[in-house]
């Protein structure tokens, strides 16, 4: 590609996504994501990713493959010049490590020569991050001095071959293969003719790091027939010689009670982010369902009036980390801090909402020991005397007059200020029906009362009850509410928290692979 020089002051940067997994991606990468003006994706990053780009970056997918609408590299050079020349940051967000079969070089090259200043983000490439998850080290002491990359899929039109298939076939150490499943019957069949044994440990890692990583091992001859068995797909990682034996006790990752469990989520897509983020960590599938919308009340007269008159109040009430949430983004928008609680002492339902306002900088003076309106009333009531003293709840719009009872009768002045209301967000449900009813979801979890009511208005109980899928709830007030509608419960949280709820899931699933 012939390109004129040109002088801005546009940076490029190519950085490397991480084997798979959101969470591997450097802490670096994600920084530029942050900041980056226009993010050009390739098709084997994870678009979890770009929950880091800026609302008004541009996003641009890149995928390489042959069909309509797809790129070639040519085609991803000139883009990155082109937007180079009018833009001050440009992320080109790479699978893996930029410089490992990822034509990095290439579009280092083009930038190169187009005057335009560029770095390159090293990634964890995908062959490091397999034998980290499998168990299958690339290198070990006793076995494994020394390890080779080798590309599956030369360039096409290319008449000579770099690959030495001698010199590997001979190499006392271990041989990873990438983007190789296409060509995975010629490899092995080239390294028998020259040499290596037909016995020879291979292993196929698909999908590594990811809740779906699955792994197919055979002798070398027998390695492609195993994975066309199995039904292995790209992106794979080929690991050949003795290493590729693995050793089970080193494969930490598939022995996650949660692993491969796809698990719904339900809540408003703050809270589905993260749930979702914590059953990754636990080896589980997240599938995230909008259930519900969160809607700030924090500009209503009521509200308004209520904040100017914190000094008045003994005790100030968050019943959610929604709430809390909801409640600093106004104080952020309004140029004010944690100063406005001014005397108040501050209490909170559970460990979920006091987390969220330790965050802030607030560490509340009450946590009750069970996490329900009803026990957080009971308990500050035998924590404190309560006869006189002005409380202010800030909570959900559809919550509840329990709390409110509870403290009225003990000579509590209340009052009850809804900060946020939840509401139905409409989804298009045909996906999600149909794996629920095809046996593809392992759980569907809820944890208030507005995600039961907004989920069952768009996929009937009826669906859920003859499915295979199990249902998690947080706690009794939401399960009265699935109890209403004839949904069955097959896990209660003991603590109702999202972490009590992951606990009660794992319990169920170690109990079932023990029986």
């Amino acid at each position: 590609m012939t390109v004129e020089r040109q002088k801005n002051r546009a940076r490029v940067y190519l950085v490397g996504a991480g084997p798979g997994r959101a969470d591997l991606i450097t802490v670096r990468g994600a920084e530029l994501l942050k900041s980056a003006d226009c993010i050009i994706c390739d098709r084997l990053a994870n678009p979890v990713l770009l929950k880091f780009a800026r609302p008004d970056a541009e996003i641009i997918n890149v995928p390489k493959r042959e069909g309509t609408g797809l790129f070639t590299q040519e085609e991803i050079n000139k883009l990155l010049i082109e937007k180079a020349s009018s833009r001050q940051n440009i992320v080109r967000l790479k699978g893996g490590d930029p410089c490992i079969f990822a034509r990095g070089a290439e579009e280092a090259e083009v930038l190169s020569d187009a005057g335009i200043d560029f770095e390159i983000v090293p990634g964890i490439t995908a062959a490091v991050a397999a034998a980290g998850y499998t168990g299958i080290m690339l290198t070990h002491r006793d076995y494994s001095s020394q390890v080779v990359f080798v590309t599956g899929h030369e360039a096409e039109g290319k008449k000579d071959t770099n690959i030495d298939w001698r010199l590997l076939a001979e190499f006392p150490g271990t041989i990873s293969f990438y983007m190789a499943m296409g060509t995975l019957e010629f490899i092995a069949d080239q390294l028998i003719k020259n040499g290596m044994d037909e016995a020879a440990p291979a292993a196929v890692i698909a999908n590594a790091t990811l809740p779906n990583q699955r792994i197919a091992k055979a002798p070398l001859r027998l390695i492609a027939e195993k994975c066309k068995k199995d039904g292995l797909e790209p992106p794979a990682i080929v690991v050949i010689g003795e290493a590729a034996a693995g050793d089970t006790r080193l494969s930490w990752f598939m022995k996650k009670p949660l692993f491969g469990k796809s698990i719904v989520v339900t809540r408003d897509r703050r809270g589905n982010a993260d749930f979702a983020a914590r059953i990754i960590r636990q080896g589980g599938n997240p599938i995230e369902f909008e259930a519900i919308e969160i809607k700030p009340l924090t500009q209503t007269n009521k509200f308004l009036k209520t904040l100017s008159r914190f000094p008045d109040y003994d005790w100030i009430i968050f019943t959610s980390a929604n709430g809390v949430n909801i409640f600093f983004d106004c104080l952020q928008n309004l140029a004010k801090d944690a100063r406005v609680f001014a005397s108040a002492k501050i209490a909170a339902i559970g460990s979920q909402t006091a987390n969220r306002l330790t965050e802030f900088g607030i560490r509340p003076d009450f946590v009750p020991a069970v996490f329900t309106g009803k026990e957080l009333g009971s308990q500050l009531i035998g924590h404190t005397n309560l006869k006189g003293e002005k409380v202010l709840l800030l909570r959900s719009q559809l919550a509840s007059n329990e709390l409110i009872d509870i403290m009225q009768q003990a000579g509590a002045e209340v009052d009850n200020v809804p900060i946020y209301t939840a509401v139905t967000a409409k989804n298009d449900c045909a996906w999600l029906t149909e794996k629920i009813s095809g046996g593809a979801i392992d759980w569907l979890t809820f944890t208030s009362p507005s995600c039961v009511r907004a989920f069952f208005d768009q996929i009937l109980p009826d669906i859920v009850n003859s499915s295979n899928a199990k249902v998690a709830s947080l706690g009794p007030v939401t399960s009265e509410h699935l109890e209403e509608l004839g949904v069955r419960i097959n896990v209660i949280a003991k603590e109702h928290t999202i972490d009590g709820l992951l606990k009660e899931i794992e319990d169920s699933e170690r109990a079932k692979n023990i029986s």
